[in-house]
């Protein structure tokens, strides 16, 4: 280690040692960084100490600013104001009030910021993965269960995580209470409860927990529309050199606001790990409850319930009738319930000031269907009728069905344009379209360069730098784009020849594809990585993850709704894929095909020098890789696109840089480049 090294480490260990000693609360992604590493290092206590302390302190983070942020609300009210001094005035103190508050639990906040790869980990339940591990590893099954449940409900498509937790109910010491979701969201936990309670007849105690689940809706509600007021992402515009007047930037950042709270209707809907939220969701509770009190003889009590249905959907048929039945029986008209009144005022109100605001940052707005309705009852009669229970994860309306950015006739067979490359797997061979399987795309020396050219480049500082697989704990990443390899090979930090040679074999890939699907547009590139990952020894035993978890390439594939959605943050511009394999020397790495479910297996491909398996990109094809369980595997992943505006930069520099070293015939003369030039 030189010296700059022990500074660094020495200036980070006292940071460390000041954040944790200090009377505010532990960043939650130092605790997680120091979790991670003591996973590498074997240490499990400290791995438990670190990941529970972490989610301690990202939960309390969250917290804060919720309370915080309604607290300073309730202090400075704005109360009918009218003078703009006075609206101003209550803008600046609750400002003050709310960073002052903010910052005596969680410190100054310019002092610390947490990177959004963390926070998406976060929210992913990334921590609970590591800590299910480091549990089995105490033999503490029992919290080890209780992790693992939790990862799995936000993570479904994990399917060997799903087939272990079937499995660990077996063990001796592990009881079907261990496997609680840690994270579950009370309002939900309340509903479902509600709903299986319901479905055995049990009306007197459903009603308790509908109750309940409501109470929990509308308070989850407050502190999502309360986490809405803090910064907020611009896409349109830069806002460092943004020249617009004051009203004009309060008007922006307002109509954010206003679409996060708006969006909170489709959060609390939706189960961790699923895209769709559920039908009717809200609705729903309504509907329940008045079926239930009317079951249990309380017709005083489902009336209100019936009427505030009827809010959300008006003039349905089977729950007219019920109001219709209710009344009858009562003698009085009785009214919706309040709760749900201001609710669906303000939220009708607020998509008015949505429209008005959408038009001023000259954007389309297009409200979405959350309150979709199963439709009437055929058997509905003239006693009240209820919910069959039937609930389903359904898109809203802005969603769009995947389409290929470019209209194409779908076709294969195309010539293969080199001798020796070979085809042996059409889409019909691999139980799907738009799929193919090639051998002897490149030589067995060729593989081996690749390879010691993904080792020097990691060795070199790049790539992933040696860490953790940024889709499960038990691999480790190193590889790099062709550019870098150009840029160092320049330098002389790595073999120019290799680094051509990575370039001029990636643009063979993309010629096959093209040729082989015979597109009539040109294929581009969109993204170019030579990676492998490595199998870390000592954490392969009851491997229960994927290398890479089942996904498509330009869409978010939502399983429960059996859909694929062509939306953000999907590379929606992808339209085709391939993997070109360098070894085969290693257990474990499959690549598999999938059903839409994302656990069907439809094909499965071992890889092996020289092989390429390509496809479309789209929710045709869900794919994934099966654990590397021993050795290390590596390859050349290469997406393409049909459009050229979403061309891959770094590709169009290393084509210029290629071209200035083809001009200076500077290929055999590595050794008398000046590794200080830049390119």
């Amino acid at each position: 280690m030189d010296m700059n090294s022990r500074i660094f480490s020495f200036i980070t260990c006292i940071l460390q040692t000041l954040l944790l000693s200090s009377a505010t609360l532990v960043p939650f992604d130092l605790l997680y960084d120091n979790g991670v590493q003591a996973f590498y290092n074997g240490d499990y206590d400290k791995v438990v100490r670190y990941m529970e302390s972490a989610l301690g302190s990202f939960s309390e983070v969250r917290q804060t600013r919720v309370r915080c942020r309604l607290k300073c609300r309730d202090q400075h009210r704005f109360d009918g104001l009218l003078i703009e001094e006075k609206f101003f005035e209550v803008i600046l103190h609750r400002a003050h009030c709310a960073n002052e508050c903010i910052e005596r639990k969680l410190g100054a906040q310019s002092m610390h910021k947490v990177s959004d790869d963390v926070i998406q980990d976060f929210h992913r339940r990334i921590p609970y993965n590591y800590l299910q591990l480091a549990y089995r590893k105490l033999g503490q099954l029992d919290k080890a269960a209780s992790a693992a449940h939790t990862y799995f409900q936000a993570n479904p498509e994990h399917v060997e995580m799903g087939e272990d937790l079937e499995e660990n109910k077996a063990l001796q010491g592990v009881k079907e209470e261990h496997f609680v979701d840690r994270e579950a969201r009370p309002h939900q936990r309340a509903f479902f409860a509600g709903v299986k309670l319901y479905d055995k007849s049990n009306y007197g105690e459903a009603v308790t927990f509908f109750e309940e689940a409501l109470t929990e809706y509308y308070q989850a509600d407050v502190e999502c529309r309360a986490l809405c007021e803090g910064p907020q992402h611009f896409e349109k515009q830069d806002h460092v050199l943004y020249k617009y007047s004051l009203y004009e930037l309060i008007s922006d950042h307002y109509t954010q606001v206003l679409h996060c709270k708006h969006e909170c209707v489709r959060d609390l809907a939706t189960r961790p790990g699923r895209l769709s939220p559920m039908e009717n969701y809200l609705p729903l509770h309504y509907d329940y409850l008045q079926f239930s009190y009317f079951q249990v003889g309380k017709i005083e009590e489902a009336l209100p319930c019936a009427l505030t249905y009827l809010l959300f959907h008006e003039g349905e048929e089977f729950m007219t009738e019920n109001v219709e039945y209710y009344r009858e029986v009562l003698g009085n008209y009785s009214q919706p319930r309040k709760e749900a009144e201001q609710y669906l005022r303000r939220h009708r109100h607020e998509i008015d000031l949505l429209l008005v605001g959408s038009k001023n940052l000259g954007v389309p707005y297009i409200e979405g269907n959350y309150w979709s309705s199963s439709g009437g009852r055929e058997d509905a009669n003239s006693i009240p009728s209820g919910t069959d229970g039937w609930m389903d994860y359904v898109p809203i309306s802005e969603k769009k069905n995947i389409t290929l950015a470019v209209v194409q006739e779908l076709r294969e067979g195309g010539p293969l344009l080199y001798e020796n490359v070979r085809l042996v797997q059409n889409s019909a061979a691999l139980n799907g379209t738009q799929r193919v399987l090639f051998d002897d795309v490149i030589t067995e020396d060729e593989c081996a360069e690749l390879k010691h050219l993904a080792h020097s480049v990691a060795a070199a500082g790049d790539g992933y730098k040696g860490k953790m697989s940024p889709h499960t704990p038990n691999e480790k990443f190193e590889g790099a784009t062709v550019l870098k390899t150009l840029k160092y090979g320049y330098e002389g930090r790595v073999p120019l020849r290799s680094a051509r040679l990575f370039y001029d074999l990636s643009e063979k890939a993309r010629r096959i594809t093209e040729s082989y699907f015979m597109l009539n547009s040109t294929l581009h590139f969109s993204y170019t990585h030579l990676v492998c990952r490595t199998a870390i020894s000592g954490q392969q035993d009851h491997r229960n993850d994927l290398s890479h978890p089942i996904h498509a390439d330009n869409c978010l594939l939502d399983p429960e709704a059996n859909e694929c959605w062509k939306e953000s943050p999907a590379y929606t511009y992808r339209d085709y894929s391939a993997l070109l394999y360098l070894n085969g020397d290693f257990n474990g790495g499959e690549f598999i095909f999938t059903e839409m479910d994302g656990k069907t297996v439809t094909a499965s491909v071992k890889p092996r020098c020289g092989r390429m398996v390509g496809f479309s990109s789209g929710g045709e094809n869900p794919h994934g890789v099966r654990a590397v369980t021993r050795g290390q595997r590596c390859a050349v992943a290469l997406w393409f696109t049909l459009d050229p505006l979403y061309r891959e930069l770094e590709r169009l520099q290393a084509d210029e840089v290629v071209q200035a070293l083809d001009n200076q015939h500077m290929w055999d003369q590595g050794l008398h480049i000046n590794p200080k030039d830049e390119l």
